[in-house]
Formats: structure tokens, C-alpha cells, sequence
């Protein structure tokens, strides 16, 4: 482990700044599209809109995040989820995915904590509520079944695209896929799909409304959609523990570059 640390500790703060950066977008964009005091807010009366924009706003920030030199180098997993499922299907060792995790957790703590001393009270304002993820009217459970559905979609989609000759295409269509679900279906569950992203928000706020739900239902979600992958392929498919795999590019997975320059 202390060895894994040594040689790929880059990675690991890339993918803290990562979803600290996320986080960040997250919470001044939520802030700018939600809080009553917002010029933006009085302008766009229509929530349906207003969850439109934030989608599409936290959709460009997940591409710009991927297709990163950040991004390209760590896998931009941004997401406990995905880091696991890639561990269960033997393509992140043990060391580096629970570095991963933790770097993920740290980093969007950091990242909220960063925009509340900006904003001060602004971030914390009811309308606002630390951009927190919490059930909608339909329940708990309606909630938890829509956080394992958007998870295994957006799990399949990514192990889909990677295998196929248009894997250079697997970051534009997760955050596509990020910005449909806050626009669809955040009114049912939040739309989290990342325990990192929860817990970043409920830490520095105290607002633990049903976060079991989201630290189960997606690493559910994605590990279903890894099994049925697998059994749909039967274990053919080739593919890599990032979502963008550019050449001459580190690769802590496979040595993809490694192997590059010893050839």
C-alpha cells in the first residue's frame, strides 16, 4: 500500500482536486440558478428551466473535468461508484481504489467547504441547502430505485462506450448522461449516483436526510450494470479504468505508457 502511495500519489490528488472542482461548480452554480437573493433566480421564475441550466451547467463541468490533462491522467472516476466497480472487474488494485476513495471523499468536502467561506450564508440558505441530495415528494424508496436506475445507465453506458471504437466518446456521454438526470430526475432522488458528492455536501452542513440511500443505491447500481456488462460480453470486452484514454498519457491501470516506452 505504501508503495502504491509513493508511485501513484499525483493521481490520487488529481482525483481530489477533480471532484473538489465539481463541487465547486455545483455549489456556486446552485447558489447562482437557486438562492432568492440571485439576479439569475428572479429572471427565471420556471424551476423546470432552472434545473435545465444547472444540468447543463453541471454536464459542460463534467466533460471540461474528464477531457482534463487532470482527467486524462487520473481516469476522472470522480465518484466512489465507479471506482469500485472498476475494482470489481479486476481493473483498479486494491491499494490504489481505496486511495481513490479517499482523495474523492476529501476532495468534495474541500470543495464545498471552499465555496461555503466564499459565500458565507448564501450556500446555506433553505432555497440553497448546501446543494445537498435528498429524497423528492414520491419517498425513500422511489428515490432509492431511481438513484441504482441512473447509475446502472450511466455504469453500462460508460463500460459500453470504452469497449468500442468510439471510446474516445465515453466522457462526452457521461456527463450527457449527468446532465439529462439533473434535469429528469433530480425531483425524485436529488441525483447524486456518488456517495463522494453526498457526503461533501452533508459533512460540512449536518443535512444526513436518507444519505444511507445514496451511499448504497449507486455502488449497487453500478456494480449490477459491471455483472451485466460482463455476462452480455462474457467477458470479452477490452477496455481500460478511464473514462478518457488518451495515448502518451500515464496510465496507473494498465502502464498503457509504460509500455509505450519500453517498446
Amino acid at each position: 500500500m505504501s508503495d502504491a502511495l509513493k508511485r501513484h500519489w499525483p493521481e490520487y490528488l488529481m482525483e481530489a482536486a477533480l471532484l473538489g472542482l465539481f463541487m465547486v461548480s455545483a455549489c456556486l452554480f446552485g447558489t447562482l440558478l437557486e438562492h432568492p437573493g440571485s439576479p439569475v433566480r428572479h429572471a427565471l421564475a420556471d424551476a423546470t428551466l432552472r434545473r435545465l441550466l444547472g444540468g447543463l451547467a453541471m454536464g459542460v463541468t463534467a466533460a471540461a473535468l474528464i477531457y482534463s490533462p487532470w482527467g486524462q491522467r487520473s481516469g476522472a472516476h470522480l465518484n466512489p461508484s465507479v471506482t469500485l466497480t472498476f475494482l470489481r472487474l479486476g481493473k483498479v488494485k486494491g491499494p490504489d481504489a481505496l486511495f481513490y476513495v479517499a482523495a474523492q471523499a476529501a476532495g468534495g468536502v474541500l470543495g464545498v467547504a471552499l465555496v461555503a467561506t466564499w459565500l458565507g450564508g448564501a450556500l446555506a440558505h433553505p432555497a440553497v441547502n448546501w446543494v445537498a441530495t435528498v429524497p423528492g415528494p414520491p419517498g425513500l424508496w422511489a428515490a432509492f430505485a431511481a438513484e441504482a436506475a441512473i447509475s446502472f445507465g450511466l455504469m453500462l453506458t460508460v463500460l459500453a462506450m470504452s469497449s468500442s471504437r468510439f471510446a474516445r466518446l465515453t466522457g462526452l456521454a457521461a456527463a450527457l448522461l449527468v446532465a439529462t438526470w439533473i434535469s429528469v430526475e433530480s425531483p425524485v432522488s436529488g441525483m447524486s449516483m456518488n456517495p463522494a458528492r453526498t457526503l461533501a455536501s452533508a459533512l460540512p452542513s449536518g443535512v444526513w436526510t436518507a444519505a444511507w440511500i445514496y451511499f448504497v443505491a449507486p455502488p449497487l447500481g453500478m456494480l449490477g450494470a459491471a455483472q451485466a456488462f460482463s455476462a452480455l460480453t462474457q467477458g470479452r470486452a477490452r477496455h481500460c479504468a478511464k473514462l478518457d484514454h488518451p495515448a502518451g498519457v500515464r496510465c496507473i491501470f494498465c502502464g498503457a505508457s509504460a509500455e509505450r516506452r519500453a517498446a
